[in-house]
């Protein structure tokens, strides 16, 4: 990528940062921490790599994501709401009643959302059969899925590990949201997944692992060898700060898993982001 298009894309994680903040602030609680690890990805992805059209969201052979760790749908929201796949303005319903943006992604209430999240370990299961799907049908599309690190210590995201590996999925891309922090503290005192490059080598996975998760340049060069891979999926692993770029929320660490976030922290973040007049 040229300057011109990372400077871009760094523009639009800090937009997309915004949203997020004041869909969360506008609800008064949510999961902010887990949210914001997750944007650099996420604008990668659906501003760069995948094929998709917000004009047609059930496109025959589009690419297709799947937000298995489930609690961070506010930044996938936020980012198919200003792709144009609903109006920006349904992004003040989150979680309200009534509502087609609810806490967790749910495919059959909101428009851009490929795949059902909400128990942990669950959403890497269905990528994989969307990926051997994909193979079936030879459509040529790339299932791509970020799962958490916490949600690494489900055992069903090592049987679907080991499933994709098995039916050599190199259409299937996996980034791992590594914050190293989940809801009741770090993952390695609650239960350590290092070495995580070689656990997934172990099974069979084309590993790459981004030192920095928030760098446009290095995700995007990752996904670029990812395609490459001839006959095993890839895991990305993306080393990552929760609550990244606000940085009450980064102090907070495992708190701001699920927190209170109230208007005035909202508008507190936003001037942080330079987006004060957001």
């Amino acid at each position: 990528m040229d300057s011109i298009e990372v400077g871009f894309l760094e523009e639009k994680s800090n937009y997309i940062r915004g949203l997020i903040v004041k869909e969360i602030g506008n609800l008064g609680v949510g999961h902010i921490g887990g949210c914001l690890s997750v944007v650099e990805a996420l604008v990668a992805l659906y501003y760069k790599h995948m094929n998709i059209n917000p004009d047609n969201p059930q496109m025959a052979g589009r690419d297709r994501f799947i937000m298995s760790k489930g609690h961070a749908g506010p930044a996938l929201y936020a980012v198919l709401a200003d792709k144009g796949y609903f109006p920006l303005s349904e992004l003040d319903s989150l979680n309200q009643p009534e509502t087609n943006l609810p806490s967790h992604c749910d495919m059959l209430r909101t428009k851009g959302i490929d795949m059902t999240a909400g128990s942990l370990g669950q959403g890497i299961s269905c990528a994989v059969g969307m990926a051997k799907a994909s193979k079936i049908w030879k459509d040529d599309a790339y299932i791509y899925c970020i799962i958490g690190d916490g949600e690494s210590q489900e055992g069903q995201v090592w049987e679907a590990a080991m499933a994709a590996a098995h039916f050599k999925l190199n259409n299937l891309i996996v980034f791992t949201d590594y914050n190293k922090l989940q809801i009741d503290g770090t993952v390695e005192e609650i239960m350590g997944l290092a070495p995580l490059d070689k656990k997934w080598e172990a099974f069979g996975w084309n590993v790459i692992e981004v030192q920095d998760g928030h760098s446009i340049t290095q995700i995007s060069d990752a996904i670029i060898k990812a395609k490459r891979s001839r006959n095993r999926p890839t895991m990305l692993i993306l080393n990552t700060i929760k609550g990244k770029g606000v940085s009450f929320v980064e102090a907070l660490g495992a708190k701001s898993h699920n927190s209170p976030f109230s208007k005035e922290q909202m508008h507190s973040a936003l001037e942080e982001l330079n987006l004060g007049g957001m």
